[in-house]
C-alpha cells in the first residue's frame, strides 16, 4: 500500500508460511555464515545504487526485479522474508511504496541497518552540500518543494544521492576496512548523478513551465527538477494511481489536453498500463504529442544512471 491519501489500497495479509519465515530468521546478522557482508535492496532500482556504492566488495541481491512486477502490491515470499532478515543492509525506497520491507523487518531484528530513502528526502540537498563541502565539488542541490509529497523517490537526484551517501556509512560501519572506497565510490556516484541533474537543468532553461501530462504522478520530481507544469486533472491521475477507472469527466478533459495540443508531451508509466492509459497514449499519438516512457524497475542491461540519463534525455527531446 502507499502512505499517503490517493494511493493504491494495502495489498493482501501476509501468510502464515511468510510469518513463519520471519519467526525462523528474525535473529538476523551482519554477515552471512561464511562472514560475508550482504545488501538486500526492495527493487533492482535501489539495488543498482547500492551496488554503485558496495562496488566489488559486497553482494547486492534485489528483491523485484521483474518489469511486471508492481512494488505497491507486492507480496514477498518466504525466500524474500529470508534475505532480508539475514541481510547485513536492507536498501529501499520506503514512503509506503515497497511496504512489504515494513512489514518484515517490523516484525524481525530491531538492530538491523536499513537505508529508507524516502525518509531522505526532505533533508537530502542539504545533506549533499555539507557532504561534499570542501572537496572543489560545485554540486549545489535543487530546491525542491516537497509540500506535496510523492513517494516516487528515485527521480530526485538530490535523495538518490543522499541514499548513496547513507550507504556508503552504513557499510563503512559494518566494515571499517574498506570504508574509505565505500566513501570514494560514493563520490563518484555523485559525480555521475551530475550529468542527469544537467540534463534537467537544459530543460528548465530551455522551455520553462512547459506543460505536460501524465498517466499517474510517477515522475514527479523529474518534471519538477526540469521546470515543467504538470497540468493532468488530479481525478485523473489519482485514480489510475488508485488502479480504479477515472470519472468519464476526467478522462475527457485529459483527452482534451491531448486533442487540443494543450501539454508538450505525455509522461506514460508503462509497467502500470490498462485500458485506460493505453487509449490516452493512443489519443497523444494521434494527435502528435511525443510520449516520455517511464518504468519503476530498471530495464535490462542498465544501471540506474544509464536509465535516469535516458529518461532524462527523452523528456528533452520530447519538448524539442
Amino acid at each position: 500500500m502507499r502512505a499517503f491519501p490517493g494511493f493504491r489500497a494495502a495489498s493482501a495479509a501476509v501468510g502464515l508460511s511468510f510469518a513463519a519465515a520471519v519467526t525462523l530468521t528474525a535473529c538476523g546478522s551482519d554477515t552471512t555464515g561464511d562472514g560475508t557482508l550482504t545488501v538486500v535492496a526492495s527493487t533492482n532500482v535501489w539495488g543498482s545504487v547500492a551496488q554503485a556504492v558496495a562496488g566489488d566488495k559486497v553482494d547486492v541481491t534485489s528483491i523485484i526485479t521483474e518489469p511486471s512486477s508492481d512494488p505497491h502490491s507486492f507480496e514477498a515470499t518466504p525466500t524474500d522474508a529470508a534475505k532480508l532478515t539475514d541481510a547485513s543492509l536492507i536498501v529501499y525506497n520506503g514512503g509506503g511504496y515497497d511496504h512489504f520491507v515494513d512489514d518484515i523487518i517490523g516484525t524481525g531484528n530491531s538492530d538491523q541497518l536499513t537505508v529508507n530513502a524516502f525518509d531522505l528526502l526532505e533533508g537530502g540537498a542539504h545533506a549533499n552540500e555539507e557532504e561534499h563541502s570542501g572537496e572543489g565539488d560545485s554540486h549545489e542541490g535543487h530546491d525542491h518543494d516537497h509540500g506535496d509529497v510523492n513517494e516516487h523517490v528515485w527521480f530526485d537526484v538530490d535523495t538518490v544521492d543522499a541514499t548513496a551517501q547513507s550507504i556508503a556509512d552504513k557499510l563503512g560501519q559494518l566494515d571499517p576496512d574498506n570504508a574509505d572506497a565505500y566513501k570514494a565510490n560514493a563520490a563518484t556516484f555523485h559525480g555521475r548523478l551530475e550529468q542527469i541533474s544537467a540534463i534537467t537543468d537544459g530543460i528548465a532553461a530551455a522551455h520553462p513551465g512547459a506543460p505536460v501530462a501524465q498517466t499517474e504522478p510517477i515522475a514527479y520530481y523529474l518534471l519538477q527538477s526540469a521546470g515543467l507544469k504538470d497540468v493532468t486533472p488530479p481525478d485523473f491521475t489519482s485514480a489510475i494511481e488508485n488502479g480504479n477507472d477515472p470519472a468519464p469527466a476526467a478522462i475527457a478533459a485529459t483527452r482534451q489536453l491531448l486533442t487540443g495540443k494543450q501539454v508538450q508531451a505525455l509522461v506514460y508509466n508503462v509497467q502500470t498500463q490498462d485500458r485506460v492509459t493505453q487509449d490516452v497514449r493512443a489519443t497523444a499519438e494521434s494527435a502528435g504529442i511525443p510520449v516520455v516512457e517511464v518504468t519503476e524497475t530498471l530495464p535490462e542491461g542498465l544501471d540506474y544512471i544509464q536509465w535516469q540519463t535516458n529518461t532524462a534525455e527523452s523528456l528533452a527531446a520530447a519538448l524539442q
